[in-house]
């Protein structure tokens, strides 16, 4: 988890996105996110630990609902992100990717204005006044 976080603090600062002071990291109270190796990663970071509640099913709507997505465009038999069943490994890694992809790049949601992320993401660092800082290392 903690190779996944600094990854993707990477490639914000990478864009020239870096996430802002005052970010909180809201997770499931699994293992994998209670170690002291994790929390050390998100004190170094700057970022505040949120833990949610053992056993509330409310406390991961957002997830909970990303998951179930997942299951019916993904999964089901039907899903155009699949050709039959899924046997291998790699099958199931090809249809996550693919849903990943349209999920991120075409699907439209409804809450930010029937949309695709990618182009509300684009938007939105558009207005951003913050200037862009250079990445350490990279020249």
């Amino acid at each position: 988890m903690s190779t996944a976080l600094r990854m993707g603090l990477w490639q914000r600062t990478r864009t020239r996105h870096p996430v802002a002071e005052g970010l909180i990291h809201h997770s499931a109270a699994g293992s994998q996110y209670t170690s002291l190796h994790f929390g050390e990663t998100l004190t170094l970071e700057g970022i505040a630990a949120s833990i949610g509640s053992v056993g509330d099913a409310y406390d991961n709507a957002l997830a909970e609902s990303t998951i179930g997505l997942f299951k019916t465009e993904a999964v089901r038999e039907d899903s155009p992100f699949r050709n039959g069943p899924l046997k291998t490994i790699d099958e199931v890694e090809w249809a996550s990717l693919a849903w990943i992809d349209w999920y991120n790049n075409d699907r439209l949601h409804t809450s930010i204005g029937d949309i695709p992320p990618t182009e509300h993401e684009v938007a939105y660092y558009a207005k951003e006044t913050i200037p862009a800082q250079p990445v350490q290392g990279l020249a």
